[in-house]
């Protein structure tokens, strides 16, 4: 009897265990499930220009904020009416060779002699805070300007919606962008960037980063 009941106890502790891990993996897959829709629906709402210095000099860094004014002077020009993502990429596409030659006039306005290469496409960006907006780390449509051999430190904002003018004083995101923003996103989507989110929301914003630093989150084809 004693052994019989040490059996049907064992057999109990071994099908709790199975059920424990069962329950984790289950909670794991649907963790992943949801943070790849929420992440997935974010990328699919911006658009990013990203900006890299030839290198970590003084006067390389100085440059790539210069260069970073020029293009942004002229892409509040021809972007800032844009009512959609897709519509700000075609944009783009058509005039990447006028942003590369207000590059290439800055800098040489600057007195330096470098190459600009020009990239349009998915890559990937650490978490950055926009005023109140803050976007979790991961792959992102993003105009890609490299200043000559392109290693040093980066600059990036959005382009679509502009939140390349935050008013740097105050830290704020201008309504209309967070607007066209907010319509991209779901009311829980939209919560969690937001800097004014509750714990609950904040600790979703930190499951996106951990799947993405972990190395889950991959690039688009």
């Amino acid at each position: 009897m004693k052994k019989f009941l040490n059996n049907l106890k064992n057999s109990k502790l071994s099908t709790i265990f199975i059920l424990l891990i069962l329950l984790f993996l289950y909670t794991i897959v649907c963790a992943f499930s949801y943070v790849n829709a929420v992440s997935t629906d974010i990328s699919n709402s911006v658009f990013r220009l990203h900006v890299i210095a030839n290198s970590d000099t003084v006067e390389d860094q100085s440059l790539k904020y210069k260069v970073r004014d020029s293009l942004l002077e002229y892409m509040n020009t021809i972007c800032s009416s844009c009512s959609s993502k897709e519509e700000a990429i075609n944009i783009v596409i058509n005039e990447q060779e006028n942003f590369k030659n207000v590059a290439l006039s800055t800098i040489r306005n600057e007195g330096f002699n470098y190459d600009v290469n020009i990239k349009i496409g998915n890559f990937e960006f650490p978490t950055k805070d926009y005023g109140d907006i803050s976007l979790p780390a991961g792959f992102y449509d993003a105009l890609r300007i490299e200043i000559g051999e392109a290693k040093g430190q980066n600059w990036w904002c959005v382009m679509f919606p502009s939140l390349c003018f935050v008013d740097i004083s105050s830290g704020i995101v201008p309504e209309e962008s967070k607007e066209n923003l907010h319509d991209s996103l779901s009311d829980e989507e939209f919560s969690i960037i937001s800097n004014t989110s509750d714990f609950g929301i904040k600790f979703k914003f930190k499951l996106l980063e951990f799947f993405t630093n972990s190395g889950f989150m991959t690039a688009k084809n």
